[in-house]
């Protein structure tokens, strides 16, 4: 079962990207959300307003409790800037993996874009990434592995217990990183590498089927 951080960003997104591949996905906002979980996806969203609620809501002691026990994390945009060891000219938040980061480092909301490239590792042809206010990773540490690296910095990376993306994959019909990501948390997708780099039956709307009313 992976939980998905519920306290602000694209959470249903993430939801319906991890149960298409078969994977059991809940909400997670209170510490006994954390039980059974073998991982947690931190959505994007605005990194200093969840940093603000993870205090608020008392969850960042317990991210790190259970990241000693073993679970794996998964950071997208936001949610690795939080993650990251150095975010230049702010003091970090969790500080889960060896890499620093330049937070809005493409311009503003009006900067965003798409793009196609190749994740070897990941998937085994190019998949659509979409960037929004994106992060860059600057460097990364010994224990790190780059998994993407563009023309002057590193857009994925991983270490043994955390994957951190500078893009949105719950925005795209691929369903290639959050394979991989269960992958790593000891799961087995209903979906085969092939298969999960593009769902056709996902559109921009899937999400709503989870909307709260």
């Amino acid at each position: 079962m992976i939980g998905v951080l519920d306290l602000q960003g694209d959470v249903v997104e993430h939801i319906d990207h991890l149960e298409r591949l078969g994977i059991t996905a809940v909400r997670v906002k209170e510490p006994s959300d954390f039980e059974h979980l073998a991982g947690l996806i931190i959505p994007g969203g605005e990194s200093t307003c969840l940093f603000r609620l993870l205090n608020i809501f008392g969850i960042r002691e317990i991210i790190l409790r259970e990241f000693q026990r073993g679970l794996k994390l998964w950071g997208t945009c936001a949610g690795a800037i939080l993650l990251a060891g150095k975010i230049i000219g702010e003091p970090p938040c969790l500080s889960l993996i060896d890499i620093e980061v330049q937070k809005n480092a493409f311009g503003s909301q009006l900067d965003s874009f798409t793009a196609e490239v190749a994740v070897p590792r990941v998937a085994p042809k190019p998949i659509p990434l979409t960037f929004i206010r994106a992060p860059k990773i600057t460097r990364v540490g010994r224990d790190v592995d780059v998994l993407l690296r563009q023309s002057d910095y590193i857009a994925a990376a991983e270490s043994h217990n955390v994957l951190v993306t500078v893009f949105h994959p719950e925005l795209t019909p691929s369903l290639v990183f959050h394979r991989y990501f269960a992958l790593k948390c000891g799961l087995k997708p209903s979906m085969d590498e092939e298969s999960s780099v593009i769902d056709p039956t996902w559109n921009s709307r899937s999400w709503t089927r989870y909307a709260r009313l």
